[in-house]
């Protein structure tokens, strides 16, 4: 059976996807979303975990050279997740963030300056002050590729259409994201969590057409596309499942002490 595309229809179709998306969407209560400062958060999804009092510091530590973040930050065009993950962090007020990322580099420049005396006095940037991180988190994601269909099924039709099709409207790009948060204890260098987290959304993408709108920006993009809410509400599902986990933690006995040969020897 044939389609019943003529041009005047694929023109129109090429024009819109071609067109900067000015769809804007709605955050829903459980989105990511509101800020955080201290121990105090503002506008914190509703189903966020909370504690009392912080169960230690935490860095967050994003592996780049995988292939999830290459597909992240080419095909979906997003930034890292970890600015995500660590609002979400001192929003729920279980762990205290440090830093360990790029900014690491300022933290070290102001020290070198005050090394060399260039500082006033009084500046406070001497040795000892710097606090370690007892946790270190580590952020991944598994996509669910979703069955073409509606619009981005019909451009198939169209053969070597659909490619460029896709490339300007962001074409048909996940089912489901299901992201895994692995928690590791930095002075033992011991796994002592890990925590999985799913979430759905529409099949369709929405145009690439600029910048802050289209959800470019350091945080935007996990607020203004389907993609990046999807992939923000998953780590906050892993994040909610780490903390009830953590909550109930007992460390694991190795008879003879951990790393001290194990029950699982080795004949002569």
């Amino acid at each position: 059976m044939k389609h019943a595309f003529t041009a005047t229809t694929l023109a129109v179709i090429l024009a819109a996807a071609c067109a900067p998306a000015q769809a804007q969407f709605s955050k829903k209560q459980n989105d990511p979303q509101g800020a955080a400062a201290g121990a105090n958060a503002q506008g914190t999804a509703a189903n966020l975990e909370h504690c009392d009092e912080p169960m230690g510091t935490i860095a967050v530590v994003e592996e780049q050279e995988g292939d999830w973040y290459r597909y992240l930050t080419t095909d979906l065009r997003l930034p890292s997740t970890i600015p995500v993950i660590r609002m979400l962090i001192q929003q729920s007020n279980c762990f205290v963030v440090v830093e360990r990322g790029r900014a690491m580099q300022n933290m070290m420049q102001e020290r070198a300056l005050q090394d060399s005396g260039e500082l006033r006095g009084g500046s406070s940037f001497g040795k000892g002050q710097m606090v370690a991180a007892d946790y270190t988190v580590n952020p991944s994601i598994n996509f669910s590729q979703s069955n073409a269909g509606g619009i981005g099924g019909a451009l198939g039709h169209f053969g070597g259409v659909l490619g460029a099709v896709g490339a300007l409207a962001g074409g048909l790009k996940f089912g489901k994201a299901e992201t895994m948060l692995t928690m590791i204890d930095n002075r033992s260098g011991v796994q002592i969590g890990v925590a999985m987290g799913t979430a759905k959304k529409t099949s369709f993408g929405i145009g690439v057409g600029g910048g802050g709108s289209n959800g470019f920006g350091a945080i935007g993009g996990y607020s203004n596309t389907p993609e990046g809410k999807t992939i923000a509400a998953a780590f906050a599902d892993a994040y909610n499942n780490l903390v009830r986990a953590m909550r109930d933690y007992k460390p694991q006995q190795v008879q003879g002490g951990l790393g001290k040969g194990g029950k699982l020897k080795v004949g002569n």
